[in-house]
């Protein structure tokens, strides 16, 4: 069974930069679309940033501009980098990899904003 486990979350200042990644147990990367999600308290989780295996990206409006999504095949792990992070970006996010009937997540990491 194919496993992401995720690194890079914790706590940063506004306007501070983070990089989430996501590794998978198996090349998966380039044959699954992936992507990030977040979840703040009482709200829904929220599609943040994805990456498709052919490589077309789309983000959340909030945060187009600031985060960036990319994959790297080769060490079969996705990335997402934010930066101008805002209180607002507080939530846990989490590593998705999708294909067909499939989804498969990561374990969920907190990213905290606030000074």
């Amino acid at each position: 069974q194919v496993q992401l486990v995720e690194a890079g979350g914790g706590l940063v200042q506004p306007g501070g930069a983070l990089r989430r990644s996501c590794a998978a147990s198996r090349n998966i990367c380039s044959i699954y679309a992936m992507g990030w999600y977040r979840q703040a308290p009482g709200k829904q989780r929220e599609l943040v940033a994805h990456i498709s295996s052919a490589g077309s990206t789309l983000y959340l409006d909030s945060v187009k501009g600031r985060f960036t999504i990319s994959r790297d095949n080769a060490k079969n792990t996705v990335y997402l980098q934010m930066n101008s992070l805002k209180p607002e970006d507080t939530a846990v996010y989490y590593c998705n990899a999708a294909r067909a009937s499939i989804a498969i997540w990561g374990q969920g990491t907190q990213v905290t904003v606030s000074s």
